[in-house]
């Protein structure tokens, strides 16, 4: 018998999707300022957070992802390295739960807040796309859960880590979770380029549901109300000068809002590319002004 056919590292690392480590590790970060507690004395657990939010945990549901959608990739995407062979056999599913435990070990060593956080954000990886659950066929579920687990757990697990171990101040827990459902208008630019194989596999995303335009729509609703609620704490909490400038990206967004939705099947990559830094921007300056209200 011949030997087992092992991937690539370069496969593997295609499989993993660093590209898409960035915003659970931004949101992480966000965590930390938001916290507005001193740095010093803190940066083993900060880099341990920032790393399991990315290579990590987010990884581990690009993994699992790939491995549940190897047959709508294989109409959307048949380059992946599961559809392709680049990643033979069940290689796919090892690494999926290679990572998933590799997740777990690094989440003991920040802390029981931080611990919970990743196990949520690793069942709600694995529910998303694994059945029988499977949140994904339907688009209002599965991007609410990818919405929660690339933005809110991860600016929980931030915030927490940075307070050894304590749940964070409501404010940031209010800040989490307003961007974690603007980000499930983010997930739904996602869905426009696998539609054909989402309606084929009958995977009931927002464009398959709602129509190109109707999920653009919807997706730019989504993301720019709890972005205007943010604007209207901000001021509450005393913080102007912050809530002017998220104002002002809000506008930005808002302009790129109209070109996209008037033509929104070319155009959801572009505005991924240039709507979702003015999102995520927000993000980090609503975590600064809440370091000025706690400090």
């Amino acid at each position: 018998m011949g030997r087992m056919q092992r991937p690539a590292l370069s496969a593997i690392a295609e499989l993993l999707k660093p590209i898409t480590w960035f915003p659970p590790m931004w949101a992480f970060a966000c965590g930390v300022v938001a916290s507005g507690l001193a740095l010093e004395g803190r940066w083993p657990v900060i880099v341990a957070g920032v790393l399991l939010a990315g290579p990590f945990v987010c990884a581990t549901s690009q993994a699992v992802n790939d491995w549940f959608d190897r047959e709508v990739d294989a109409i959307n995407e048949p380059h992946r390295p599961i559809p392709s062979g680049r990643m033979p056999g069940h290689w796919g599913l090892y690494i999926a739960c290679l990572w998933t435990a590799l997740s777990l070990l690094l989440a003991w060593q920040i802390g029981v807040v931080g611990f919970l956080a990743a196990v949520l954000g690793l069942l709600l990886a694995w529910a998303y796309s694994a059945p029988p659950l499977r949140l994904k066929r339907n688009g209002w579920w599965g991007n609410a859960a990818c919405g929660l687990c690339y933005e809110g757990l991860a600016w929980i697990t931030g915030a927490a880590v940075m307070a050894m171990g304590q749940w964070p101040d409501g404010r940031s827990l209010a800040l989490a979770l307003l961007y974690s459902l603007g980000a499930h208008g983010i997930m739904t630019l996602n869905d426009f380029k696998s539609i054909a194989g989402d309606r084929q596999m009958g995977i009931r995303s927002l464009p398959v549901m709602l129509g190109a335009l109707g999920a653009a729509r919807t997706a730019c609703v989504v993301m720019a109300l709890p972005q205007a609620v943010v604007i209207g704490l901000l001021i509450a909490w005393g913080q102007p000068a912050h809530a002017a400038a998220v104002a002002v990206l809000l506008v930005a967004q808002a302009g790129l809002m109209r070109r996209f939705i008037a033509d929104p099947l070319p155009r959801a990559r572009w505005y991924s590319g240039v709507g979702v830094p003015l999102y995520v921007s927000g993000m980090l300056i609503s975590a600064f002004a809440l370091r000025g209200v706690v400090s």
